[in-house]
């Protein structure tokens, strides 16, 4: 679904370049948070790790940078939630013309249910607070000797693949009066599609520029994704 996703970038090209605006504040503004954690990230894992002073210099180098680099993996998992959130919130009007477009593609052109401004802070808000408790679980696995950085990310990529699947589908499915108990069940019982369309999402955003390029894409692939979890005719039927 990502794939045909990005497909509208030769379909409505116009369009999805409307959809980089948002994308392209919200990654200069992340981007400034995370050269800034860059230039502090020394003295912040030295004033984490007080009781490596006395340590040899090998090991609390070792620790040092056990602790720098579970800080950085928390970090970013953080940045991609925060990305998807804060790029949502400001591109809301140009994300609505995406997906409506991609929904008037395939027959179903009028929704009389609209998404609303402050539903969408509500929706940012709850996504950056599920994305600090990631990245908090993150931070704590990145301290496992030799795996922590390993399987803190694929638990970070996998757990944001997740709510980013979650959030980028609900305007599709809220659209069609579909509730939060409505929706959390249909996902759950497609949870393969949602997951992979997540986490193929959350690897392309982590290639450098590869998020600003993929958000129009993704918010078109979840309006393809919605409709084949509805099992709408030309989308694939939900198992």
């Amino acid at each position: 679904m990502l794939v045909r996703g990005f497909a509208y970038w030769g379909r409505r090209p116009g369009l999805m370049l409307l959809g980089l605006v948002p994308a392209v504040i919200a990654a200069l503004v992340l981007l400034g948070g995370l050269v800034a954690l860059a230039a502090f990230l020394p003295g912040l894992t030295e004033a984490l790790t007080p009781f490596a002073d006395g340590w040899p210099s090998l090991w609390a180098t070792v620790i040092r940078i056990t602790v720098g680099t579970a800080v950085v993996g928390a970090a970013l998992v953080l940045v991609a939630i925060s990305f998807t959130a804060l790029t949502l919130l400001i591109g809301d009007p140009f994300y609505e013309r995406i997906w409506r477009a991609v929904e008037a593609d395939r027959g179903d052109a009028s929704f009389d249910m609209p998404y609303g401004f402050w539903r969408s802070v509500g929706d940012a808000l709850s996504l950056f607070g599920r994305g600090v408790l990631i990245a908090v679980l993150a931070l704590i696995l990145g301290f496992i000797p030799v795996v922590g950085g390993v399987l803190s990310a694929i638990v970070g990529v996998t757990l944001t693949g997740w709510i980013v699947a979650d959030e980028l589908t609900s305007r599709a499915l809220s659209a069609r009066g579909l509730g939060p108990a409505e929706r959390k069940a249909l996902r759950r019982g497609n949870a393969a599609r949602v997951l992979g369309f997540g986490v193929a999402t959350q690897l392309c955003f982590l290639i450098p520029l590869g998020a600003v390029v993929t958000m129009p894409s993704s918010v078109a692939g979840s309006t393809l994704l919605a409709r084949s979890l509805l099992g709408r005719p030309g989308e694939g039927a939900a198992p």
